[in-house]
């Protein structure tokens, strides 16, 4: 079942089981995917791509919970973790960080980059090959360090 499927799938279960804030969440989830394929248009959206749509609503919703933070405001910061925990459970099992250092290293000896420059290089190949299982920070943590003792 594609990821696209999955999110429907869940959509109509919450729906089903009278829980609104989970088919919100959902719904607005699944309002991006559709906003990303008329954006693809005539091609179809592909699973990477809405794996992509979906790292980005965390993305933001990390953003906003952020400022709740620093605002101090306990109801939406409440609110932010639902959602931000009813998206991740569409993301694969992250990476560990030994397996994060192995798909640098092998990164870095196949592109051979020579400077902070070709960071983008690399976590580009890293990113390709986890297929969204490397979370982005960590990631440019590992490649910046890793990188500056070139």
């Amino acid at each position: 079942m594609s990821l696209k499927e999955q999110i429907q799938k869940e959509v109509i279960q919450a729906v089903k089981s009278h829980d609104k804030e989970r088919a919100g969440v959902l719904r607005f989830l699944q309002a991006a995917v559709k906003n990303k394929e008329i954006e693809l248009r005539p091609e179809a959206i592909k699973e990477e791509q809405v794996l992509a749509v979906v790292q980005k609503q965390i993305k933001q919703i990390r953003e906003s919970l952020e400022c709740y933070q620093t605002a101090d405001q306990k109801d939406k910061i409440g609110e932010e973790e639902y959602k931000m925990s009813v998206l991740q459970a569409f993301l694969p099992k992250p990476l560990s960080e030994k397996e994060l250092e192995d798909y640098v290293e092998k990164a870095i000896s196949e592109l051979q980059p020579q400077s902070m420059k070709d960071m983008g290089k690399v976590m580009q190949w890293v990113k390709s090959q986890t297929k969204g299982a490397a979370e982005g920070k960590a990631l440019s943590e590992k490649v910046k360090n890793r990188l500056t003792n070139l």
